[in-house]
């Protein structure tokens, strides 16, 4: 599929909300960018396999939620 020229491509994260398994009263978000391809739509499907990847490489922490967002120059 070719990109529409006239959308802006923008990247898109996973925003992973975790709380610490030791004090569960800490919570923040993690974010993991995926690819420039993928869009919001697509990033629901693509975020299922780094969930279980997130949650195993960070053992203190527990995932509650997570979503989709537009990345920002910090995920980069």
């Amino acid at each position: 599929m070719e990109p529409d020229p006239g959308r802006e491509m923008r990247m898109i994260a996973i925003v992973i909300s975790a709380c610490l398994v030791s004090n569960p009263s800490v919570c923040k978000d993690h974010r993991v960018p995926l690819a420039n391809d993928v869009d919001s739509q697509r990033c629901l499907f693509e975020a299922q396999p780094h969930l279980p990847r997130w949650a195993e490489a960070h053992p203190t922490w527990q995932i509650k939620k997570w979503r989709c967002a537009a990345a920002d120059h910090q995920d980069l």
